[in-house]
């Protein structure tokens, strides 16, 4: 045991100083297998996939698993809710990653790792996307994750949403097509459903009638990505990812969902509560249809989000042309009392509540069928609600203050 553990030290080393992953740069200080786990992506037939947003919750774990697989990532953040340090942490687990994955003979983790860059960028600057697009024009693909997602917040201020979601967007589009960059996966949302005529969701039901700013925001784009794809005669292919309710952080507990101020997403607010930075949660409505009265969502584990998001990038890597809609959920509906207990029970600590009166534009129930991305994608979610609260509290006890390090922005 002393010399494996002697052994697998001198490999990390070795990792480190690039003799083992020479494409690995380091300028700046895993998930469980499953069966769905997409393919390894090889480099040389893949060339580099620009995340915009890719510092935040969702990004930071998709850059992981495309790095993991030796996939090149440039991310394109401004920063204005999410720090680089999620990027320093994502680039040394996939390293980590590789060397446990080599370990237990795993063959989805390639031998390389992909190069990680980041560059600050407003997604509505012409300018600032399209320097991206000069310097790496190997760039085949794009995920687009920037924008802002307070679903409130957005009834509040809109203007600015519809300024960073949908001008950001269109931004980006014109400037793919400038770059003649082919292929598109663009971070949607359930809210396109509204309140839903029938259960589970399938990606036929309607979509458009919603309440919030936000979510007309995504069913806008989700239209313009759709015109643009017919009226550039395929210039540029899409998917649409539809996804729930994303919950769960990293196993390592070193990457995971850091709000800053006041937490808009309910299993945020409960961690914190249960750590004590906050003193109760508010629960909305505790006279729906539902089994205890509470509302009830699809809660997705990050991971199995992010390892979509791969599978999404394989697909379109392939060749696959075309534009469609894909939900990513887990088809399983959690009410919030639920919830709340999970995290009880991960935490071992009480979590206290108080209940209120519903807010407006809140839905009783949505779970989607998440049958077509099985099909279409080969993905289809692994982990359960254990495993987002066991996994959430393990990020939010090792880190009740978030990310603190400020660490360097990475340059290449």
């Amino acid at each position: 045991m002393v010399l494996l553990s002697f052994l697998e030290s001198i490999f990390v080393l070795l990792l480190l100083f690039g003799f083992l992953l020479p494409s690995l740069s380091l300028s700046i200080p895993s998930s469980k297998p499953s069966s769905s786990t997409p393919p390894p992506l090889k480099p040389s037939s893949s060339p580099r996939v620009l995340l915009t947003g890719g510092s935040g919750y969702i990004g930071s774990h998709t850059a992981l698993e495309l790095l993991k697989r030796g996939i090149n990532v440039v991310i394109a953040d401004n920063l204005s809710n999410s720090k680089v340090e999620s990027c320093n942490r994502a680039k040394e687990l996939a390293v980590e990653d590789a060397v446990k994955a080599k370990g237990k003979g795993d063959t989805t983790i390639g031998g390389t790792i992909g190069e990680l860059v980041f560059r600050r960028t407003d997604v509505r600057s012409e300018e600032q996307v399209s320097s991206i697009f000069k310097e790496f024009p190997d760039i085949s693909t794009v995920i687009h994750f920037a924008g802002l997602k307070a679903v409130g917040e957005s009834s509040l201020i809109p203007l600015q949403y519809y300024d960073v979601n949908v001008s950001g967007s269109i931004n980006l589009l014109k400037c793919m097509l400038h770059h003649s960059v082919p292929n598109l996966v663009f971070s949607s949302s359930a809210t396109v459903y509204g309140d839903p005529e029938e259960l589970p969701v399938k990606e036929t039901s309607n979509v458009g009638d919603v309440s919030s700013v936000y979510g007309r925001n995504k069913y806008f784009v989700e239209e313009i990505i759709k015109d643009v794809c017919k009226g550039e005669e395929g210039r540029v292919n899409a998917l649409m990812l539809r996804y729930f309710n994303p919950i769960g952080a990293h196993d390592s507990g070193r990457i995971g969902e850091d709000p800053k101020g006041l937490p808009n997403n309910l299993m945020p607010y409960v961690s914190k509560v249960a750590i004590g930075s906050l003193p109760s949660l508010s629960i909305f409505g505790s006279d729906y249809p539902t089994r205890d009265g509470t509302g009830v969502r699809d809660y997705i584990h990050v991971v199995d989000l992010a390892l979509g998001h791969v599978a999404a990038v394989s697909k379109l890597m392939e060749g696959w042309e075309g534009c469609e809609a894909v939900n990513l959920g887990t088809g399983k509906g959690t009410s919030v009392l639920e919830l709340v207990d999970g995290m009880r029970v991960a935490s071992g600590r009480e979590i206290k509540y108080k209940v209120e009166g519903r807010r407006e534009g809140d839905v009783a129930e949505v779970y989607c069928d998440p049958g077509k991305a099985e099909i279409m994608l080969g993905w289809k979610a692994e982990r359960g609600m254990r495993e987002c609260c066991e996994s959430t509290w393990k990020w939010q006890s090792e880190n009740p203050e978030g990310y603190t390090e400020l660490g360097e922005e990475i340059q290449q």
